[in-house]
């Protein structure tokens, strides 16, 4: 008997697999929630002076819109195949991989400038984006590694951790700049000495210390990990939102996946949910809406005269507005659901470009017009990227994941470019008047499902 119950006492004391799997999933969100510190400041740092730099190098300011467009081009290109080497090889590759090149951008954007081949930054810039790309898909690795139920918090936690980082990135300029200056490099190509140390550091992190399920195979280890859960609350005030049987197979996602599937497969049959639709319409309105106003608004006040350090001002109070408010957004959608989140998201997205057609010079409103603009992007992201995840079928997951990234990458170097030509022509508040245009389709798409909702005809 003694022995019996040494046994017990013994086995009881051992960590069982549901002990070591909740401090595996810890642990790793902890290590997702430190990298997106560091790559934050790798992406700000550069992407501040990043249009700047090339007007200044260009002698023309049109072609600043170009740099972000060639660095969220860069992002576009690379979230399918880091989306496929995920699938492959787990995110944490991928994830390092993306970090990698950016830090490769980062060297090639210096050298260069350095050597006076300044059309050559245009493709370090878009290695550079391949940052931007790896810190978009680590919000849906903290789904995967986050607890069942609790995926929205999650991702909105690894998308806030990118706040002190990216507000800190812009407040580096100066010192930068100086930096550069002091090792003999043209203006402005100091910031992207600090970019490329903190891509290079957040490489190494994730490779070594990050380990998360492969992509697609995440529903292997939950059966391992015993019965499935009942459904969050969360979904359930999502209901209306969710895609569950319904007796149109053209609305439930589930019903077509087939297997294996391809990004653009993916695409094309979540887009014919409606639920879905939107979700995919959030992701790529919201940041595209915010690229346009945001990537001019640097020129805009360099032109009438501002200094750089008020520049990474307006900057940190955007980002602050992009990621500080994350993990509100993500509360606000477990609690009254991501559609809803959506609708608040395109809200703020438009009230910002109103500001910004009104009082398109006003040193006090010209922030607050940036900080909402960011709150708007928070709320379109995660609203629409929770809709995403929660909608569609596991086997469509991580392919409609780099689809829609790389949509919405696409989407904003598209206004990035025209937004350069558009502020040449009817100045910072037309920037904002075709902005608010953007979101036409969203409108469009929302307006549609609230139509099927209640039985009207679309």
């Amino acid at each position: 008997m003694p022995r019996r119950a040494a046994g017990r006492t013994a086995g009881a004391e051992r960590p069982g697999p549901t002990t070591a799997r909740t401090s595996r999933r810890g642990v790793s969100l902890a290590v997702l929630i430190v990298n997106q510190l560091i790559a934050g400041v790798g992406v700000a740092s550069g992407i501040t002076v990043a249009a700047i730099l090339v007007a200044e190098l260009s002698g023309t300011p049109a072609l600043g819109g170009l740099a972000q467009s060639a660095n969220v081009l860069g992002a576009a290109l690379t979230a399918i195949p880091l989306a496929r080497l995920a699938v492959r090889s787990g995110r944490h590759v991928a994830l390092a991989v993306g970090y990698a090149l950016a830090c490769i951008g980062a060297v090639l954007v210096i050298v260069a400038a350095a050597s006076g081949w300044w059309v050559l930054v245009f493709l370090g810039l878009a290695a550079f984006g391949a940052g931007a790309a790896a810190g978009l898909q680590a919000r849906f690795a903290a789904t995967e590694v986050a607890a069942p139920g609790f995926e929205a918090r999650a991702m909105s936690l690894v998308l806030w951790a990118t706040t002190i980082g990216s507000v800190a990135g812009p407040l580096f300029s100066e010192a930068g700049d100086d930096f550069g200056l002091a090792l003999g490099l043209p203006p402005l190509v100091g910031s992207f000495i600090f970019s490329g140390i903190a891509f290079a550091l957040s490489s190494v992190l994730v490779a070594t210390l990050l380990r998360s399920p492969r992509a697609g195979h995440l529903a292997t280890d939950a059966s391992e990990a015993g019965p499935e859960p009942a459904p969050a609350p969360v979904e359930g005030r999502d209901a209306a939102a969710s895609v569950g049987p319904s007796s149109d197979p053209r609305d439930d996602v589930r019903t077509e996946a087939p297997e294996p599937v391809g990004a653009l497969s993916a695409l094309k049959t979540a887009a014919r949910n409606p639920t879905a639709l939107v979700a995919i319409l959030a992701i790529v309105c919201s940041p595209t809406v915010m690229v346009g106003v945001m990537v001019m608004t640097p020129i805009h006040m360099t032109e009438h005269g501002l200094s750089l350090t008020l520049v990474g001002v307006v900057l940190s109070i955007h980002i602050l507005g992009m990621f500080g408010a994350s993990p509100i957004m993500g509360w606000l959608a477990d609690r009254i659901g991501s559609l809803r989140v959506i609708m608040i998201g395109a809200g703020l997205l438009i009230t910002a470009t109103i500001i910004g057609i009104l009082a398109p010079d006003d040193v006090i409103l010209l922030p607050l017009a940036l900080g909402i603009l960011g709150l708007g992007w928070s709320a379109g992201l995660i609203g629409g990227s929770t809709l995403l995840t929660t909608t569609v079928d596991e086997r469509l997951r991580v392919p409609l994941q780099g689809a829609t990234d790389a949509a919405m990458n696409i989407a904003a170097a598209v206004s990035a470019a025209f937004s350069g030509l558009i502020l040449g022509l009817g100045g910072y508040a037309a920037v904002n008047v075709v902005a608010i245009f953007v979101l036409v389709p969203l409108a469009v798409a929302a307006l549609r499902l609230r139509s099927l909702r209640r039985g009207a005809p679309a």
